[in-house]
């Protein structure tokens, strides 16, 4: 079983090329049945909310997994284009039986990929992922006839309710009227709802990646690529700029200066903004193994503990329902308040920034000198083959010299992407110009190991 996981699942659902098992037709329609078939449970006509984003592939596979929702005699109800944040909460709304994303999120246009999520809104756990892998493996036996076969209804209204419910996560007695902001939305699922919903609060909103043909998310634009965001928000002299991701479900922010204001800060910010109105669960965030040290040492002081967890939105959430956290996310702008929904949100997150700016009366300039992060450097390896990095003796002996090196004013991590065929190489340290040099060297015996052809991005 271990092995066909890997051949369809991986660490945030199904994701690979699209049109190329496994995120072709005959897998989404095998999908299909299997997330319909997981949660039949009762003779009502059960129902599986699907949302994607806006690249082309979005149509091939959204019709294969209806056909296959609908074979197994439940219905289904497509959304459109919808962030993956807003799909889950239309599913929890709808009390449907499951929700699924079709998005590669900040992936390039011909990748796609699938995301499952229960009827409470979070993503399934791997034994549930394990379970439909089985059921995709031996086929189903549910063949309803007749009038027991599903049907397919389409949610006009999806992203006009989402809108309601993100302004309804924004505090009453606050406006954002007087405010001009940059909204960048990656031409991904957030192009409507985004500037929507900062408009409707008040704001004058300069729009970015909103055009999209199918082919151009994340072309140039969004969270991975937030150059013009910050261009144009000093050019424009708005009071702060907004980049998403392709599916909406992350953020990255500037200050009116155009500087970069990342997760970490984000966090960091709402972390003392709840502590200070007592409504920070146990006093404690909850980050990813990538977030800077700064940050543990800023929270630390200001009484709040910082909880690690592996990269992954998916093991934040985990982390906080064991715990009874209630805020969490990754530096990569992945932002999680449990109190309002189930999964990363972008927008979600940039309305916290513009509360707490109203709240101070003070510009995002000045709010995200919180803490100087320590240096870090970071290379990304494109990978022909995945081999546990101890077992190449050159890439351990580097990383055991470079590690005592570092010993407690650094830290190094080495790992696979779970999405795409990458390494990542991360390390943080006081002295930049030495930590970049251990990332290059790391880089170099990756791609002499690990790729033969040499190519880096």
């Amino acid at each position: 079983m271990s092995d066909l996981k890997r051949e369809i699942f991986g660490t945030d659902g199904v994701r690979g090329k699209a049109n190329i098992a496994p995120m072709d037709s005959e897998v989404a329609l095998s999908l299909g049945r299997a997330i319909a078939g997981l949660f039949q449970n009762g003779r009502h006509k059960h129902r599986i909310v699907v949302g994607k984003d806006t690249r082309l592939s979005g149509y091939m596979i959204e019709t294969a997994l209806a056909s296959g929702i609908c074979s197994v005699g439940a219905d289904v109800w497509l959304v459109g284009p919808l962030p993956t944040p807003g799909i889950a909460f239309i599913a929890r709304s709808m009390r449907a039986d499951a929700g699924v994303v079709i998005s590669a999120s900040h992936n390039p246009y011909d990748d796609n990929g699938i995301k499952f999520f229960d009827r409470d809104g979070f993503k399934l756990p791997d034994a549930l992922e394990i379970e439909m892998e089985e059921k995709v493996r031996s086929g189903t036996r549910l063949r309803p006839t007749g009038d027991s076969i599903g049907k397919a209804h389409r949610i006009e209204d999806a992203g006009g309710r989402y809108i309601q419910y993100l302004k309804g996560s924004f505090p009453n007695e606050l406006t954002l009227l007087g405010f001009r902001l940059v909204v960048d939305c990656a031409n991904g699922a957030g192009y409507r709802v985004a500037p929507t919903v900062f408009e409707e609060l008040g704001a004058e909103v300069i729009e970015i990646g909103t055009r999209p043909d199918g082919l151009n998310i994340n072309d140039a634009c969004g969270s991975l690529h937030p150059e013009r965001m910050c261009e144009l928000t000093r050019k424009m002299k708005a009071n702060a700029g907004i980049a998403l991701d392709g599916d909406a479900d992350r953020v990255i922010m500037c200050d009116e200066k155009g500087d970069l204001v990342d997760g970490d800060v984000i966090m960091a910010l709402a972390a003392l903004d709840r502590k200070r109105r007592g409504k920070l669960a146990k006093d404690t965030l909850v980050a990813t193994i990538m977030s800077n040290l700064a940050l543990d040492r800023v929270m630390r002081e200001k009484g709040v503990e910082v909880v690690r967890t592996k990269v992954g939105d998916r093991y934040v959430i985990d982390e906080m329902r064991r715990g009874g956290y209630n805020l969490g996310g990754e530096q990569s702008g992945h932002l999680i308040f449990l109190d309002h929904n189930t999964t990363g949100d972008g927008i979600m997150g940039a309305l916290n920034v513009l509360a707490i700016m109203l709240r101070q009366g003070r510009p995002l300039s000045e709010l995200a000198k919180i803490f100087d992060p320590y240096p870090q450097v970071r290379v990304d390896v494109e990978v022909l083959k995945k081999i546990e990095f101890m077992n190449i003796p050159a890439i351990a002996t580097a990383l055991e010299s470079y590690r005592s090196e570092l010993g407690r004013d650094g830290r190094l991590l080495l790992r696979y992407s779970g999405t795409e065929n990458i390494a990542r190489v991360m390390v943080e340290g006081c002295d930049r110009g030495r930590i970049r040099n251990m990332a290059d060297d790391l880089a170099g015996l990756i791609r002499s190991h690990l790729n033969t052809d040499g190519r880096s991005i």
